[in-house]
């Protein structure tokens, strides 16, 4: 068994992590991109914060998109049993095209991906339309080497509203963008999937997060435009977004913390089931490279779950995974005293 290596402690020591090889073979022993660790070297600057300026192209968007969700939801009564099937399917792989895909893949590298699962994650991460890949990670980098700093994207010391949403109504702190610039993505910049879905973002976005949703209830068994449009169209597509939200605010706002009580995020079990199993923050954050993001494998964690069944039909590889021993220590270390076990 690899020997694990780290050197753990509180938010005063650099945080270097490798992963543990599990008794089934899929773990390797190999360091956790050191983009994601966090940098307690970092100072944010003395004196006057910068100026708030809001990008009104963003609210404009974002109230309306709201807005439609809001007549979707009023919409339902009307939706037939297969559209609203249809909306769950969009919602899971729209969802997984985030979690599996721009977090615990390409942000994380906790596990290996054949090109057939990329693709699918690629296209489901248009579909659900919370940038391309490539932006997506780097800045999801950037939130964990600064976490709750100025020059973490979604700082939730900002309030909740900010880490939820007004982060993408004002402009980036500009710690955001000039440690973004710093980040090495040379991973990113050699995967032809993240590349290929950059190049062609805007048009993957318009087919697949809005017409592919919208014309198949329609043309397949005749429902209505408008039903089609605003349930699996704009409502599903306001409901992941807010789920995957509730990552950055509420999990790092309210629960427990069994794995480090001294940093923010937090275990948040509506979140880990709004967002397929992302709410076990606490732990994430102390183990970012752990392909499962949670201590319990595959309960509540739907991602866990689908990471498995493609490591099972031999479409993923290599799954990183913490050692029990080390989950223990740092229990132990700097736990709140809350862990209970399963």
């Amino acid at each position: 068994q690899t020997e694990i290596l780290e050197k753990i402690g509180n938010m005063t020591e650099t945080r270097i992590h490798r992963a543990d090889k599990q008794q089934n073979g899929d773990a390797m022993a190999e360091t956790s991109t050191v983009d994601d660790v966090f940098d307690d070297t970092y100072r944010e600057k003395e004196g006057k914060k910068p100026p708030k300026i809001l990008v009104w192209r963003n609210i404009i968007l974002m109230g309306f998109l709201h807005v439609g969700a809001l007549y979707g939801l009023a919409l339902i009564p009307s939706a037939s049993w297969l559209t609203l099937g249809w909306t769950a399917v969009c919602y899971m792989i729209s969802a997984l095209g985030v979690t599996a895909g721009a977090h615990r893949l390409w942000s994380h590298r906790s596990y290996k991906a054949s090109v057939p699962l990329r693709v699918f994650l690629a296209l489901g991460n248009s579909m659900a339309f919370q940038n391309d890949i490539y932006e997506w990670a780097r800045d999801h980098r950037v939130h964990h080497k600064y976490s709750e700093t100025d020059a973490d994207p979604h700082n939730a010391k900002r309030g909740f509203f900010f880490s939820h949403i007004g982060w993408l109504l004002v402009r980036k702190h500009p710690d955001v963008i000039e440690k973004g610039q710093k980040l090495e993505l040379g991973d990113l910049k050699a995967d032809r999937v993240v590349m290929f879905q950059r190049r062609h973002y805007k048009l993957s976005v318009v087919l697949l997060c809005f017409l592919v949703p919208m014309l198949v209830p329609w043309y397949f068994w005749g429902e209505s435009l408008g039903v089609a449009y605003f349930v699996p169209g704009l409502l599903r597509y306001t409901v992941v977004l807010n789920a995957s939200w509730l990552v950055n605010s509420a999990a790092h706002m309210w629960g427990n913390r069994p794995y480090d009580k001294t940093i923010n995020p937090r275990e948040n079990p509506f979140v880990a089931i709004s967002a397929i199993g992302e709410g076990f923050h606490n732990y994430h954050h102390t183990f970012p490279f752990d392909y499962a993001t949670s201590e319990f494998g595959c309960k509540v964690n739907i991602t866990t779950a689908f990471i498995n069944l493609m490591c099972f039909l031999g479409l993923a590889r290599d799954r990183k995974r913490v050692s029990r021993d080390m989950i223990a220590a740092r229990i132990q270390r700097t736990g709140d005293g809350s862990h209970k076990s399963g």
